[in-house]
């Protein structure tokens, strides 16, 4: 791949976002109904290759029974609100009116009450009630201490989100998580992230998770570039990682790891590029944080927002435009790829004549100007 030279002592890749490349039609196109976006991880089937992304803001045990029941993956954030607090309805609501400033420094207040053991086991169980597949999500910093509460819970997936996640995490204060053999004895399949480069994302493969987050989460809410630097154009992210995918297929003799885009997943044509790129599903927070019954109340915020001591999200506002049913089916009465998230992505694949998400990783892209 060709270089650019940023001064005489630097190079850098060129490296492209979503927003950089569109999706190229094919000589074929075919009936939206005759589309197929069920996807599989492990033993586990789904209509909806969408993971909601565990965030307070757009997950409560409620909303990940309903987005289970449409046939998508709600992931709690099982270190959240949720599991901190007995009911947390007058605290979000709070946060839904505080203004400025004043935010960052309530929800480190809010957050700043300790996680227990026992919500954990509540929320997972009424989740699994509900007959739908439970997934919790933990920090790679609490994974040890709570996974197997998590796990004897009954949850179905396990998450490992973090802002980035190494397979060879060094540290002299305290024992690293080793992921390899924490995955090996585990029951349950665990999807861990995120990564945004090839040997980052082969190197998290190589430990046994059945699925590997692309980006750094947090979508619209986080300040990672702002704060830390840090930050990798998302189309050029998932490539990368789906080319390890394909390399750790061939090195493991025939296992295929999901990747799951995670970041900058704003509107409907941002899922369709994901997947052109070559990821197998999405996670998503932006836009379940439009809906009118979402529990951030139209407001949306990531674990980045309330670091105790170098916050690098934000509580960022948006507008409300529909129930969580008709961003995900319609029908829209917006043009501007907020509803109908399902119903875009399946015409995308129409218009480009495939009717499977495995083909339509295939599908050539452009580098738009």
């Amino acid at each position: 791949m060709t270089e650019i030279e940023i001064g005489r002592a630097k190079r850098a890749r060129r490296a492209y976002s979503f927003d950089d490349v569109a999706i190229v039609p094919s000589r074929r196109t075919r009936d939206p109904e005759e589309v197929s976006v069920d996807w599989q991880i492990d033993a586990y089937r789904f209509e909806l290759p969408v993971l909601a992304a565990p965030m307070d803001s757009v997950m409560s045990p409620a909303s990940a029974i309903a987005l289970g029941k449409y046939g998508g993956l709600g992931v709690l954030n099982l270190e959240g609100i949720w599991t901190r607090y007995e009911d947390p309805a007058a605290l979000l609501a709070e946060v839904s009116g505080l203004r400025g400033e004043q935010a960052t420094a309530r929800l480190q207040e809010i957050y700043a009450e300790p996680v227990k053991g026992e919500l954990i086991t509540e929320r997972v169980r009424e989740v699994r009630d509900a007959g739908v597949t439970v997934a919790g999500s933990l920090s790679p910093q609490r994974t040890r201490e709570f996974a197997k509460t998590v796990v004897d819970a009954g949850v179905d997936m396990f998450v490992i989100r973090g802002t980035t996640v190494s397979a060879e995490h060094v540290s002299s204060q305290a024992e690293p998580l080793n992921l390899k053999e924490f995955i090996y004895e585990l029951d349950v399949p665990v999807i861990v992230g995120g990564c945004a480069t090839h040997q980052a994302a082969l190197h998290l493969m190589r430990t046994g998770a059945a699925g590997v987050l692309v980006g750094f989460g947090g979508g619209a809410a986080h300040t990672t570039r702002t704060v830390l630097g840090v930050a990798v154009p998302m189309a050029s992210a998932v490539a990368d990682v789906a080319a390890a995918r394909r390399d750790y297929l061939d090195e493991s003799g025939g296992r295929y790891v999901h990747v799951i885009a995670d970041g900058s997943i704003g509107k409907s044509g941002d899922i369709a590029k994901a997947i052109a790129c070559g990821s197998d599903a999405v996670m998503v927070g932006s836009p379940f944080a439009r809906a009118s019954d979402a529990p951030g109340h139209g407001f949306h915020w990531g674990a980045e927002a309330h670091h105790k001591a170098l916050p690098r999200g934000e509580r960022v506002e948006f507008e409300t435009v529909g129930t969580l049913e008709e961003i995900l089916f319609g029908p829209s009465r917006v043009a501007d790829g907020t509803m109908n998230l399902i119903g875009a992505l399946k015409r995308s694949m129409a218009t480009t004549g495939y009717t499977e998400l495995k083909e339509f990783q295939r599908v050539e892209v452009v580098v738009v100007d």
